[in-house]
């Protein structure tokens, strides 16, 4: 304990604030946000649960998926969970060109989801195999193994990118 109250005065203060224009706390999250939390209880009465899965992937797009939950996002207060089982899970979030190792994972992941249900894909690796489409160990993106509802574009995408994308097939269900 006492090492721990000697660093801390040693180093002082590291952490630094959030600037209130910074790109996580823009208006647009907290308006985004109120939305998405609105829609999903009037659609389900209780959170949205995300099972996310990645194919193949760099690691760029799943970075992107924690910042959501981070506590500059924090996606959660909103209505949405991610969880470990696809039996919990509202819509399977897929990320990553489909490799060929896992995507009978990714078709098991599916059927062992109960309906109605949403596919998401989320970055162009996941849409079409990204740079990776043309590499012998890939089997393409995610639509040629499911059906997808709704696609996320970017390399990787934006955190507010995945929220609004959320909020818009949330809307179409």
């Amino acid at each position: 304990m006492l090492n721990i109250l000697k660093n801390r005065l040693l180093k002082g203060i590291v952490t630094r604030p959030i600037a209130v224009k910074g790109p996580g706390l823009s208006p647009d999250a907290e308006i985004l946000g109120k939305e998405l939390k609105a829609l999903i209880q009037s659609k389900f009465g209780r959170s949205f649960h995300i099972r996310e899965v990645d194919t193949g992937s760099c690691g760029g797009c799943e970075s992107e998926i924690i910042a959501t939950t981070n506590p500059i996002y924090d996606i959660q207060r909103f209505g949405v969970d991610f969880v470990a089982s696809p039996r919990h899970a509202d819509a399977l979030l897929v990320t990553g060109p489909v490799s060929r190792n896992m995507a009978l994972a990714l078709k098991k992941t599916y059927d062992a989801m109960p309906g109605p249900k949403l596919v998401i894909t989320l970055g162009d690796c996941a849409a079409d195999g990204g740079i990776f489409r043309n590499s012998y160990y890939i089997e393409g993106g995610v639509k040629s193994i499911l059906p997808v509802s709704a696609h996320i574009p970017g390399c990787p995408p934006a955190p507010l990118d995945i929220i609004k994308a959320i909020l818009i097939l949330l809307q179409k269900y």
